[in-house]
């Protein structure tokens, strides 16, 4: 944890009006996991680079993240993030069930030596299929392909409510805890104002 970032008192702690408060926990990996069974994509889904442009990128981001207030890249100056698109050390890859876009798997190695797992997720409807397993274990192994010493991620309250679990059962540990405060995405017009159902929308 970044010790020179505030931290919080025992007990309560107010949230300005309008905005979103989640804990997010970051988790990492320091070295190769033994290697575990595969499960292989089923028929019709396979992982595909994905288009390099803001807009494929951007209406990816939206069938995986909006449920769960995905907003950072929707916020973002699009020429800001044609850059980190540009970006040779950052792998862009699409999952895709029958010709559509399922799922993103982002691996960012900009950091010598590591491997951030930036974005990761699949849409509504293939939650619960089995396929996020799949896709783990091919971010891990494509993560550890790499010479890195150090694969991370981070996931908050906002996310699935298995994903922390998901990713300790994949080989990540815990090590630290923060609480991210911002304004809700639903009030200024990022995301629709009723995605989300499980954040209360507090204007």
């Amino acid at each position: 944890m970044n010790n020179s970032n505030p931290v919080l008192p025992a007990g309560y702690s107010a949230v300005p009006p309008g905005h979103v408060a989640t804990v997010v926990t970051s988790l990492e990996m320091s070295s190769r996991p033994p290697a575990r069974s595969m499960h292989p994509f089923p028929a019709g889904v396979s992982l595909e680079p994905l288009e390099r442009t803001v807009a494929a990128y951007r209406a990816l981001y939206r069938a995986v993240g909006t449920d769960w207030l995905w907003f950072s890249r929707l916020a973002m100056a699009d020429t800001k993030l044609q850059a980190i698109l540009d970006n040779p050390q950052v792998e862009f890859l699409a999952l895709r069930k029958d010709g559509r876009d399922a799922g993103i798997l982002e691996l960012d190695f900009s950091q010598a030596g590591e491997c951030e797992l930036s974005f990761f997720g699949v849409t509504p409807d293939m939650v619960g299929t089995g396929v996020g397993r799949s896709l783990m274990n091919e971010a891990i192994v494509r993560a550890w392909s790499r010479p890195i010493s150090r694969f991370w991620v981070h996931t908050c309250t906002l996310d699935h409510p298995a994903a922390l679990d998901f990713y300790r059962r994949s080989g990540f540990v815990p090590y630290a805890v923060q609480v991210e405060v911002f304004p809700d995405p639903r009030l200024t017009g990022i995301l629709p104002r009723d995605c989300s159902r499980h954040v209360p929308l507090l204007g």
